[in-house]
Order: C-alpha cells, then sequence, then structure tokens
C-alpha cells in the first residue's frame, strides 16, 4: 500500500494513496491515530491497509498538500558514499563501515513542494536515494532480522550544499539546511516492494538522466544499514534511513552541474514512484 502524510482543510493527517485519489485514514483506526508514524509505532500498518482495501477514494491529491512522508521522524540517518561509483568519483577510500551523517526533520519538504536553494551558496546538489521507514524500532538489531524491522520504502533526493559540506571533514553543514531535501511521494509497504535490491534508481535534472542504478549496486546493504545503526543508537518507529547515493553527482562532473532556481528534479525509484520538485531561492 502507498501511504501519505498531508494537510487538509487546516489539519494534519495521513491516509493511502489509491487510484483515483485519496482514502484518509486520520482517527480511523485503532487507538484514534492521526498521524502515519502513530500508526507505524502502534503497529497499525496491516489495519490500514484491511481498512482501505475495499473503500474508495474520498477526496483527490488536489484537495490535500502533501507533507513529506514523515514529516516528524525522531531520527534521519544518512548514509554516505554507498555506491561504488559514487566513492569512486569522490576519489574516497575503500572504509569497513558506514559513512554516516545527519539531517533534521525541518530540511525536508514534500513531493511536489519546492527544494530551496541558500543564499550562501552556489554549489546546490542532487542526491537521489532511498528512504528506509523503520517499522519497529530496537537496538542491536541483527542482519538476519533487520528486515522485519521495517515498515516500508520511499524516494529521497538528499540536496547538499557541497561547499558547506566540506568546510570540515564532517559532512553536516551541507546536508541539512532548511527546505534541501525532498521525501516522497509516498511509502510504499514491504509486502508491495518485495525485494528492495531489485528496484532500479534514477535521478533525472530537467529531463535529462543524472544517476542510473539499482538498489543492488549497495556497498553495504539495507540489513547491514539497519544492524549498524541500531548497535550504536535505538531506532524508533519512524526513523529514517536514507541510503545513499549512486554516481553521476553534479559536483563531479566535468564540468559541474549544481542545481539553480527553476530546475526540475526528479527521483524515480521503481514501484516507490517518481519524487518530484522544483527549485527556488531562498
Amino acid at each position: 500500500m502507498k501511504l501519505i502524510s498531508f494537510t487538509r482543510l487546516g489539519r494534519t493527517g495521513f491516509g493511502a494513496f489509491v487510484e483515483g485519489g485519496v482514502i484518509d485514514l486520520t482517527n480511523r483506526l485503532e487507538y484514534g491515530v492521526d498521524s502515519l508514524k502513530l500508526a507505524i509505532e502502534a503497529g497499525l500498518l496491516n489495519e490500514a491497509i484491511e481498512y482501505a482495501s475495499d473503500r474508495a477514494p474520498e477526496f483527490s491529491m488536489s484537495d490535500i498538500a502533501l507533507l513529506p512522508v514523515i514529516p516528524d521522524p525522531a531520527k534521519i540517518i544518512c548514509i554516505g558514499l554507498n555506491y561504488e561509483k559514487h566513492r569512486a568519483e569522490t576519489k574516497r577510500p575503500d572504509v569497513p563501515y558506514p559513512t554516516i551523517f545527519t539531517r533534521y526533520p525541518d530540511s525536508q519538504v514534500a513531493h511536489g513542494q519546492a527544494l530551496v536553494k541558500p543564499k550562501q551558496t552556489d554549489h546546490f546538489d542532487y542526491e537521489g536515494e532511498m528512504a528506509v521507514i523503520i517499522g519497529n524500532g530496537g537496538r542491536n538489531i541483527s542482519k538476519e532480522n533487520a528486515l522485519s524491522h521495517v515498515a516500508g520504502y520511499a524516494c529521497y533526493n538528499d540536496g547538499s550544499v557541497r561547499d558547506w559540506q566540506r568546510h570540515t571533514s564532517q559532512f553536516t553543514p551541507g546536508k541539512t539546511f532548511p527546505g534541501t531535501g525532498g521525501f516522497g511521494p509516498y511509502m510504499v509497504t514491504t509486502d508491495e516492494v518485495g525485494d528492495y535490491t531489485k528496484l532500479p534508481i534514477q535521478t533525472r535534472l530537467n529531463g535529462s538522466v543524472m544517476q542510473d542504478a539499482t538498489l543492488s549496486d549497495l556497498i553495504f546493504s539495507i540489513p547491514h544499514l539497519i544492524n549498524y545503526v541500531s548497535t550504536f543508537t535505538p531506532l524508533s518507529a519512524g526513523d529514517v534511513i536514507v541510503s545513499g547515493t549512486p554516481g553521476g553527482v553534479g559536483d563531479k562532473r566535468e564540468p559541474p552541474v549544481y542545481m539553480v532556481p527553476g530546475d526540475i528534479v526528479e527521483v524515480e525509484i521503481g514501484i516507490l514512484g517518481t519524487l518530484v520538485n522544483h527549485v527556488i531561492s531562498e
């Protein structure tokens, strides 16, 4: 099932995206939960699927404003240099452990909203990635059981301010400017996705293909990442792991290609759909 977060008539909610529109799930499930994060936390995804399976859409997408899939995750853990072609283009060495940095929730925008190029930079780059939304949290989650802790997957654009990213060896200053990360349009539950490694991932800038790979190309797999991250911090329902970007980033092209106001950037990941954002100036 495809699940979304949105605002409608001045209130926030969540629902199922189906052919023809949206089935509202806000306050319709057990415990009266009013957000996707709370539904995941309460273990209600199966109930949501059952509720929406035999209902017609209640309103159209034009009646709502999408929010980032999880607007308020407690943690957004981002993985760097997790495709070999991207590691090679950055000329960074092989490493035995994942490269990790963080984002903050207010750095995210929804599908259809504008990515904001900060006024401090002319080096605003795209990074198409797959986001993993945690269902069952925990500490020291084994690789063997890791995928059972996933609620679903979504498209992500880890918009990067490259000059600020290089201020120090830590990536975070260039990775969490307000309004620089796209997240959407929806979360697809694991039962519908199946084997995530078969998913293609492609990023297009103004219609031109800039990144093209498959999720099987990840250096550190999703089970590996969940195991590693949950060792140093407990994972909670609704937490997001952004799994890394393929080769072809604008910063490493000759000449470099950065996003500018007026650009349209798309991240497409098979059944996860296509995340589309335009770019504006701060």
